[in-house]
């Protein structure tokens, strides 16, 4: 059994794993075309995030999926550069919203070369996407436009945050399913589509991206609290310092409304405090790690990753289901 870098999967068959690994490295050569310019600087802005590396996690699924009919069709690489050009490209927009200082462990594109420059840079990735986009043919074009405004939608639902009396967590989750979940799902409907496998396959895959996507991101929330490492390429606690309430918060508070226990609720007023301040910053996050609102986080992963994984249910037994049900497994292991 060898692994896949670098999301670290474990493929059990030789062949699979060069077939993904020689997909990964095209995709890999794409994208450093795709972000090239005439103009020197915006080769350096557009390739910043390229070169500090990253799970690529939808190209991956691309290529996985692709092996359910021809994973050397000549679609399949190009797909994969672009649901990967449109994550980068979200990146950079995220981490102006954000105000983040760090991606990937280098600092965030607004930091080095400010916001405006930061957002241009995004757009620029995803018209380089949209060019790729334009030789796939039609109905790529109009699935990754449906995907791209689902992905546009979720991001304005954060912002705008739940309406009167809807549950928060639903709020969320339906945040998450368009933020992250929609493109994932591009990518195991591209791989699947683009090789030429059968509908009811495409079907699968496209649903199994989706929820293993929301899966993927709330392993992220996790880390972001537990990890005391920068596993996530951000710094622990970000989400916190910010003040943006992921799952873990999101299941405290709901803990609050339902028990009002006095701990609970103390915990619940200094992460509504302002933890710019490191050391109330480092009281929360420690707090927040001892708390069984994390492991009901964790929990809710889990279910995820599991529909995810009954999903495949149709799918003809082969190294490549299971691989997917390994990524399944690898999802989780990140929130563990």
């Amino acid at each position: 059994m060898t692994v896949v870098e670098p999301f670290g999967l474990s493929v059990r068959d030789q062949a699979l794993e060069a077939d993904v690994q020689a997909g990964l490295a095209a995709a890999e050569e794409g994208l450093l075309e795709a972000t090239k310019s005439e103009v020197p600087f915006i080769t350096e802005a557009a390739q910043h995030l390229v070169r500090a590396g990253g799970k690529r996690f939808r190209p991956l699924l691309v290529m996985l999926a692709a092996q359910f009919g021809d994973p050397y069709a000549p679609g399949v690489v190009p797909s994969a550069v672009v649901v990967e050009l449109t994550h980068l490209a979200t990146l950079y927009h995220d981490d102006v919203m954000d105000e983040a200082d760090v991606r990937r462990g280098v600092p965030s594109a607004n930091v080095r070369w400010g916001n405006s420059l930061a957002v241009l840079t995004g757009d620029f990735l995803f018209s380089r996407a949209s060019h790729i986009l334009a030789d796939l043919g039609p109905e790529a074009v109009r699935i990754q436009a449906e995907a791209f405004e689902r992905l546009v939608t979720g991001q304005i639902l954060e912002t705008a945050g739940p309406r009167d009396g809807r549950d928060p967590i639903e709020h969320y989750m339906d945040v998450l399913s368009g933020k992250t979940g929609s493109l994932v799902a591009v990518a195991g409907r591209f791989g699947a589509m683009m090789s030429g496998a059968d509908e009811t396959v495409v079907d699968v895959l496209t649903q199994y991206g989706e929820r293993l996507g929301v899966a993927f991101q709330l392993a992220d929330d996790v880390l972001d609290i537990a990890s005391d490492s920068h596993e996530s390429g951000k710094t622990p606690g970000t989400d916190l310092r910010e003040g943006v309430a992921t799952l873990p918060v999101l299941r405290l508070r709901e803990r609050i409304r339902k028990l009002g226990l006095p701990e609970d609720v103390a915990l619940g007023e200094l992460l509504d405090s302002d933890l710019t301040d490191d050391a109330r910053h480092a009281e929360a996050l420690a707090r927040l790690r001892a708390h069984p609102a994390l492991e009901l986080a964790r929990q809710d992963t889990v279910r995820y990753a599991q529909e995810a994984r009954a999903v495949l249910a149709p799918l003809p037994e082969c190294d490549a289901k299971s691989a997917l049900v390994d990524l399944c497994d690898a999802v989780v292991h990140r929130a563990g």
